[in-house]
């Protein structure tokens, strides 16, 4: 049993039969002989890799939970301003990872080597008690080599999708992680068959998504008609996301009766209002309205919704409005990507349900027509749209259950615990 004392001095009790009754004022009364022996607290180092808005979400949520716990840390690595918030010391800018393809990261090749190095050598000069890697697997797979050939404990939260591509991932997994935190229950499954230490966490989102307004509350902060069908498009999270995505939403966009629809397009903090309002004046388009802020309650709002494959579309399915998912790369990075990908379908709500519920637009198909086309067949189709609100439900039934940065934390705590082999010479 612990008491936290108004010192912040934590000390377990060790306590004989019978009950005891205190005022917490340090005078406890009792037929029992009490020890106090105060402790030291420790500090843990945790070096932790999140290079994408989405993992910095996640792993600050995480370390908020650990601040319930035992001990205190010193949190170093990679991670943007939520992770800052909670006490991280970033040794890079976190902007500077939001690349994604195979050219695109090519490109940026010189600066991950320069990251790379950095990192091993703070390993190899003051290194952690643990590190934890959340999802950014081309990156960070490299990284549990790097610390478990260190003797550094490795947690990876937010396992790379082995499943998709990449399958040799699983025995990197084995080889070079002392656990796995899953946030998806087929791939606890799949990872138990090739004995790979892991646990099913739930999904981050779950506790992360929260509405908090009306339909008419939103409709008044946006000057929007309530008396409109509206559509909501996610052009993506990374600038170069954008450059590609939000063309073909602005021509899908220009085929609807602007009497009849309001257009609301979701904008990303790391990206200039001035961005997308010059690439909407290059459409030559005016209806439209964009969100700086409340995504989910603009996904929870629209009667439908356009979104970019990635995080956002797990995000959609779990509020429950029907959408189609979109994906659009290099050409040369789509080309290597279907000679690499295992699986036939790209949005991770099909791929949970095993299901082509949700329509998906890839490369050449994302245009403004097919896009119109397809939110019109679910519009016009009552029975149709219900029926994709139904399947949705499911996977809000499915990923509900668990509190992920709960869970992670729980894990975190159990690692810096085992003494067997957390502790660094």
């Amino acid at each position: 049993m612990f008491i936290d004392h108004h010192d912040s001095q934590v000390v377990p009790l060790e306590l004989g039969k019978g009950g005891f009754t205190t005022d917490f004022s340090g005078q406890f009364s009792g037929d029992f002989q009490l020890q106090i022996m105060p402790i030291e607290l420790d500090k843990k180092k945790i070096f932790w890799i999140a290079g994408e808005r989405s993992g910095d979400l996640h792993a600050s949520n995480v370390m908020k939970a650990l601040k319930n716990s035992l001990y205190d840390y010193y949190h170093l690595g990679i991670g943007g301003p939520l992770m800052q918030k909670q006490g991280l010391k970033p040794l890079f800018p976190f902007n500077r990872f939001a690349v994604m393809g195979f050219i695109e990261v090519v490109k940026h090749l010189k600066f991950f080597f320069k990251v790379e190095k950095r990192i091993r050598e703070e390993f190899e000069s003051s290194p952690p008690n643990l590190v934890v890697l959340v999802d950014y697997p081309g990156f960070n797979m490299r990284i549990a080599k790097m610390a478990d050939n260190l003797g550094i404990p490795v947690l990876y939260y937010i396992s790379p999708q082995f499943w998709a591509w990449k399958h040799n991932r699983v025995h990197d997994l084995k080889d070079y992680t002392r656990h796995v935190a899953v946030i998806l229950p087929f791939e606890k499954e799949l990872l138990d068959i090739h004995r790979v230490n892991c646990t099913y966490v739930g999904h981050p989102i779950a506790e992360e998504i929260s509405i908090d307004n009306t339909r008419e509350q939103f409709a008044r902060s946006h000057n929007l008609d309530m008396n409109k069908k509206w559509l909501g498009f996610f052009p993506g999270s990374r600038e170069i996301e954008v450059h590609k995505m939000l063309p073909p939403f602005l021509k899908a966009i220009k085929l609807f009766d602007p009497n009849e629809y309001e257009f609301l397009i979701s904008t990303t903090s790391n990206i200039t209002t001035e961005t997308y309002l010059h690439m909407t004046r290059q459409a030559n388009l005016r209806n439209f309205h964009l969100i700086e802020k409340g995504n989910y309650s603009m996904m929870a709002h629209c009667d439908f919704l356009v979104v970019t494959s990635g995080t956002a579309t797990i995000e959609t399915a779990f509020i429950g409005t029907p959408f189609i998912i979109v994906y659009k790369t290099s050409r040369l990075s789509y080309e290597l990507g279907k000679r690499l990908v295992k699986i036939k379908r790209i949005g991770l709500p099909n791929i949970i349900l095993e299901d082509d519920v949700i329509p998906e637009l890839i490369q050449g198909d994302v245009n403004g027509k097919n896009i119109h086309d397809n939110i019109m067949r679910f519009l016009d189709d009552d029975m149709l749209y219900r029926e994709m609100q139904g399947r949705l439900r499911e996977i809000h039934k499915l990923l509900g259950e668990k509190e992920a940065s709960v869970e992670t934390a729980g894990i975190i705590l159990k690692l810096l615990q085992d003494r067997s082999w957390i502790d660094v010479p």
